[in-house]
């Protein structure tokens, strides 16, 4: 096994063309653990962190360029992220314990594939892009696009996320993220939900985004329930259609952790309780 830590993008995308079976190391918390599992044998590992901008979070067009290698620990400490979008902050928080956020990366959960990863729902309903570089070029993909299977993503050979883009909030604007898990801390989500809304002058819910992990082979984003409470003010009748579109577009399986009947209600459950919090913070009443 090769290791290689790059200083430029340029030498990254060099070092990884025309390899097979080659990883990219960013905060590596999935990656290790695979490496000492014995889970795979890579041929190539190349370590981004060492890359100019890998490690920054940049204000950009009114949102946020947050680089691939920027942990956890580093985005809760940052005012801005904080302000404009606690719902990713606090996803990307709940990824481990406190040593495990010291290195885990937006990037790294994305990459990584999990139907259950936290983040991945809260970076869906904000909208994010994220900056994919490779053999040929840099492209701009919605994170939606990313993910194509359980531990599979749409990114080609020897590309990898150079960053991740959170877009301006917009005026009256909040989002949270809820997840149910069997135990306090430390486990894997039963059920997801990320929402993003902005609300008009006179406080109907303007535009919405909504979506669902851990409920799927992939994380969703649930147009419907957006289109529920699209008008509307965010009174009981309203939650209540939410819920119900997010319990009927939930597409779950049976496992130890979960039955389909219950991820499906908890499905509706979150998505009512995170778009009251979404709702506070646009108004100005939740930090």
């Amino acid at each position: 096994m090769r290791f290689e830590a790059p200083r430029s993008v340029e030498e990254a995308v060099t070092a990884l063309a025309g390899q097979t079976g080659a990883h990219v190391l960013a905060g590596g918390t999935d990656l290790l653990v695979k490496l000492r599992a014995e889970m795979i044998e890579p041929e190539l590992i190349v370590d981004i962190k060492r890359i100019a901008g890998m490690r920054d979070v940049v204000a950009e067009d009114g949102g946020w360029r947050i680089g691939a290698a920027v942990s956890g620990a580093e985005m809760g400490e940052h005012a801005g992220l904080c302000a404009d979008w606690p719902g990713v902050v606090e996803a990307v928080g709940l990824i481990g314990s406190t040593q495990v956020q010291g290195r885990a990366t937006l990037a790294g959960n994305l990459c990584n594939a999990s139907p259950a990863a936290d983040s991945v729902p809260a970076m869906v309903a904000a909208g994010a892009v994220v900056r994919v570089v490779g053999p040929k070029g840099t492209r701009d993909v919605a994170v939606i696009d990313i993910p194509k299977a359980p531990g599979k993503t749409t990114l080609a050979a020897g590309e990898f996320i150079a960053s991740v883009f959170l877009p301006a909030r917009g005026a009256r604007s909040g989002d949270a993220y809820l997840r149910f898990i069997p135990r306090t801390e430390m486990d894997i989500a039963v059920v997801g939900c990320g929402i993003a809304l902005s609300l008009d002058a006179a406080g109907r819910v303007a535009a919405a985004r909504v979506s669902l992990g851990a409920v799927g082979p992939k994380v969703m984003l649930v147009d419907a329930a957006a289109e529920a409470i699209q008008g509307r003010v965010l009174d009981e009748a309203a939650l209540a259609d939410l819920a119900a579109v997010c319990s009927a577009a939930a597409t779950p399986i049976d496992d130890k952790r979960g039955t389909v009947d219950f991820r499906r209600h908890v499905s509706g459950v979150l998505a009512r309780r995170a778009a009251v919090i979404a709702e506070a913070r646009a108004k100005g009443e939740q930090a």
